[in-house]
């Protein structure tokens, strides 16, 4: 018989007390929600259906998942069920993985308005891929775009960046042919890409905080100023920021 296979629902539940004692006046009501959702997955506690073999008629009882999608352990057929939706949908065109990240400074104002910070941030984005593919001295057509937000670098640490599935080459702007990159590689230089979106997402971040849309709380409370808002955003504006290209997974 194998032991028990740790699980993140293992982990949450036996230092989610400790870890609220601590940290939870800093959790959105969205955050603790998906912590308690885990930690109570597949428990007693979310109640139980009962299973019937097609075949054999066996039946047993089984704890109800949390059907959080951020939950690991029940939301994963459902991942896979959304890449093979998406996989079907692919042109039999080369393909680009273009990475679009923001500077570690902006990353707390993001963490506390994510639904404020991250709509624009994927308009930001498409806005930029969109329009310079549009433009005759780059490609001239319309291209589609695959995008999927993370929110964490590969050790963890909260580090926002975008992951986009661009197709090198587009639709003529009348509709009348596919226009296919000349260019080996990715046909848009980083660069520009970098800076069309850069003063794209900041300019967003502008209006939200015209319109008193943005929350400053805890650290964030110095940038709630407009002197200190907006030096910020000028040494962003000053500064390059990392965008890049590379070849598809899997590729």
């Amino acid at each position: 018989m194998t032991g028990h296979r740790l699980e993140v629902a293992d982990v949450f539940r036996a230092h989610q007390e400790q870890f609220l004692q601590r940290w939870g006046h800093a959790l959105s009501d969205q955050q603790g929600k998906v912590l308690r959702d885990i930690g109570l997955c597949r428990t007693a506690a979310l109640g139980t259906h009962l299973e019937r073999c097609d075949r054999c008629s066996y039946e047993t009882v089984a704890y109800d998942s949390c059907r959080n999608r951020h939950c690991p352990k029940c939301q994963s057929s459902a991942r896979d069920r959304w890449l093979i939706k998406q996989a079907a949908s692919l042109l039999p065109v080369p393909y680009a993985h273009v990475v679009f990240t923001i500077p570690e400074q902006l990353a707390p104002l993001a963490l506390r308005n994510q639904r404020l910070f991250y709509s624009p941030l994927f308009r930001a984005a498409s806005e930029t891929l969109l329009e310079i593919a549009a433009d005759p001295r780059r490609l001239g057509a319309r291209i589609g775009v695959l995008a999927v937000l993370h929110t964490w670098s590969q050790n963890l640490q909260h580090h926002p960046h975008q992951h986009c599935l661009v197709p090198a080459g587009g639709l003529a702007l009348d509709h009348s042919r596919w226009v296919a990159t000349r260019r080996r590689g990715f046909f848009i230089p980083v660069r520009v890409l970098s800076r069309m979106f850069r003063g794209k997402l900041l300019a967003f971040l502008k209006q939200s905080y015209r319109r008193n849309e943005l929350c400053f709380v805890g650290k964030l409370a110095e940038l709630s100023t407009p002197r200190a808002f907006h030096t910020l955003l000028g040494t962003l504006r000053r500064t390059e920021w990392v965008v890049y290209s590379k070849p598809p997974f899997g590729t």
